[in-house]
């Protein structure tokens, strides 16, 4: 009996000692293929997790995220976030738009100052010799967090116009009880990939969804 276990013993070292050296002879698996422009890759952060408290470094400039907007019609959802730089002008008062369809697009707004008054509704729109082509025309429900001037919840109506280069021509108008309301007017610029680190703060809770 005790000379049987001896063999069974022997048997399973004998087993252990193979396995062992099989698995320190195999190569090592392959990297993981990763999209480069996937959130986590496309920028420091992921910025579609941005809200008031984070802060975000631009080409080596600081903005503080002061209040957001998360926006949706029908199924398709998307966030506008109020940055400022906290110099205490209007200049450095800026809006981050995020859209996450196939890739995440980022785009740094800046309000419209020109002396032309600018309206929606013509198929195309030149602004200082650029000329921007209509691509979007809707309403969608908001629901705003921290400080961005606007009620906790509400409706807004937008036209959206694409430039060369990644310029946007943004139209806005949030609607009052009679569905009525101002425009308002911003040039964009798209924020090419691996120039915006977010740094996450204390923030905000995210609610649950879009009215």
């Amino acid at each position: 009996m005790g000379m049987a276990l001896a063999i069974v013993g022997l048997i399973a070292l004998v087993v252990v000692v193979v396995l062992l050296a099989r698995r320190r002879g195999a190569p090592a698996a392959p990297p993981v293929p990763r999209d480069p422009f996937a959130p986590g890759g496309y920028t420091t952060g992921d910025p579609r997790q941005l809200k008031a408290g984070d802060i975000v470094d631009y080409l080596g400039e600081r903005l503080f995220v002061r209040g957001s907007l998360r926006l949706a019609e029908g199924d398709y959802r998307w966030s506008e976030h109020f940055v400022d730089v906290m110099d205490g002008t209007a200049a450095g008062r800026r809006w981050i738009s995020v859209e996450a369809e196939i890739d995440v697009e980022v785009v740094m707004w800046r309000e419209y100052r020109g002396a032309i008054p600018l309206l929606p509704g013509p198929p195309t729109i030149t602004v200082d010799g650029v000329t921007y082509q209509r691509t979007e025309h809707g309403t969608a429900g908001y629901l705003s967090e921290g400080t961005t001037g606007l009620p906790a919840t509400g409706r807004v109506e937008y036209a959206d116009y694409e430039g060369p280069d990644g310029h946007g021509l943004a139209f806005e108008r949030f609607l009052d009880a009679r569905g009525q309301g101002t425009w308002e007017v911003s040039l964009g610029e798209r924020v090419p990939p691996g120039t915006l680190t977010i740094y996450p703060g204390s923030g905000a809770i995210h609610p649950g969804g879009v009215a």
